[in-house]
């Protein structure tokens, strides 16, 4: 499903994660695939209200952990310009559909990194 959302879909997820030769591109590809995964489900039953994003962001966020473990084989982890970049990226996700006022550590609530 393409992203309708302008803002969204002309963003460059992880772009400072790219940017980086610490971080592999291959990995930061699942990263960017789980933010549009993200976006797609947004769009597809738009959430109304805090709580009901919050809950698609924590999923979103559980993929993330998941993807520590491959970080961690390629040489790499999620350290803290990661976990900036990550959590910068799930509020751009929040305010492009319309949740300024969301708290990005309630965003990503359930991170382990």
């Amino acid at each position: 499903m393409p992203i309708t959302n302008r803002q969204v879909a002309g963003h460059a997820f992880l772009r400072q994660m790219y940017a980086d030769a610490y971080f592999p591109d291959h990995v930061v590809d699942k990263g960017r695939a789980i933010l549009m995964r993200l976006c797609e489900r947004i769009e597809a039953e738009p959430p109304a209200d805090l709580a009901a994003l919050y809950a698609l962001t924590r999923a979103a966020t559980d993929e993330f952990n998941l993807l520590e473990a491959e970080f961690e084989a390629a040489g790499s982890e999620i350290e803290t310009v990661a976990r900036e970049v990550i959590a910068e990226d799930f509020w751009c996700v929040a305010s492009a559909y319309g949740f300024a006022d969301a708290d990005v550590e309630e965003l990503i609530a359930t991170r382990e990194w």
